[in-house]
């Protein structure tokens, strides 16, 4: 009596089913890479209006910059930023990871160029420090990460001198009193202050500058008009309380690339700090010592040179229209 080998047509189907799996899973990633090289490059400029300033002050315009990570590869970056001095900014807020490799210098001060003419503040992130090096993009998913070592150190001096020569306050690990908007109305006097990157470790929070107190003879106020502004890189939670409990009536941060990967009905994978993942970008609020402040975070214009992609998170330029509290 004879046999049939009924298994030989079933592996071959296996086989075939296989290879199938395999082509749509390879088209499926070169789709998604694809799709994160182009969000990459669709910048966007987004806009949120805060009730946040002393009674009685005019409105102003913050223009919130951070984490360009400029190469000098990225000419239509640079081109778009050009364009940001149409948005009229009363005042310009940069949260750093500005550059990404020491020949972006000349060319991002050049593209910043009008905006260095107007009032700025400005702190660094590590990759104004450090040249960043090839790294695998899953180690995100194990928490923040950590620096390399034998990185190479890029000429954060000149970055910063030149933003301190153009008038930018520096607000590394200090503070700095301002005053916007006098003509036709009562000014607006900032107490401005930040810290080092809180990612390297550097963070030392200095308090809001004593100096800011309106003067005697101001204008009548339910509050001493002074708003006091907390700027800083990476948003860890120490250093947004010390702000909170200080006093701070805004934050500011950046270095989360808004997750840089977020999914559809998940947000944010990550966000290389202990700040809760539904805070990875855009306005929320922070809450420390009794007080309730807004927290702004921005997703940032780049991305880490490692992996130039993002997915359901363009990059961005933060406009915040700040208006007075009722």
């Amino acid at each position: 009596m004879s046999t049939v080998d009924l298994t030989r047509g079933h592996g071959r189907r296996l086989v075939r089913t296989g290879a199938r799996v395999a082509v749509g899973a390879g088209t499926t990633a070169a789709l998604g890479l694809a799709w994160g090289l182009a969000e990459a490059e669709a910048r966007v400029v987004r806009t949120h209006t805060l009730a946040v300033l002393p009674a009685g002050a005019r409105p102003m315009r913050v223009l919130h910059l951070s984490d360009i990570h400029l190469l000098p590869r990225h000419r239509a970056k640079l081109a778009w930023l050009r364009g940001l001095v149409d948005l009229e900014p009363d005042l310009v807020v940069n949260t750093g990871d500005t550059i990404s490799a020491a020949a972006s210098v000349p060319l991002v001060l050049d593209a910043l160029g009008p905006l260095l003419d107007m009032p700025g503040v400005f702190v660094p992130g590590s990759n104004d420090y450090y040249a960043p090096k090839p790294a695998n993009p899953l180690r995100y998913l194990r928490g923040p990460s950590r620096m390399e070592a034998g990185r190479a150190e890029l000429p954060h001096g000149e970055l910063f001198g030149a933003f301190r020569a153009a008038g930018w306050a520096d607000l590394t690990n200090r503070g700095a009193v301002l005053e916007l908007g006098s003509e036709g109305g009562v000014p607006t006097r900032i107490a401005a202050a930040g810290t080092d990157d809180p990612h390297l470790g550097l963070d030392a929070w200095p308090g809001f500058p004593e100096e800011a107190a309106a003067p005697p003879g101001a204008a009548a106020r339910p509050d001493d008009g002074v708003l006091r502004l907390g700027v800083t890189h990476a948003p860890y939670r120490r250093v947004l309380d010390a702000m909170t409990a200080d006093g701070a009536d805004l934050l500011l941060a950046g270095h989360t690339h808004g997750g840089q990967v977020c999914l559809p009905c998940f947000g944010a994978i990550v966000t290389n700090c202990d700040l809760p993942r539904s805070q990875a970008s855009g306005v929320s609020t922070w809450t420390a010592a009794g007080r309730t402040v807004p927290l702004e975070v921005s997703a940032g214009l780049g991305s880490a040179p490692s992996a130039p992609v993002r997915f359901a998170c363009r990059p961005e330029a933060v406009v915040l229209d700040l208006v007075p509290r009722v």
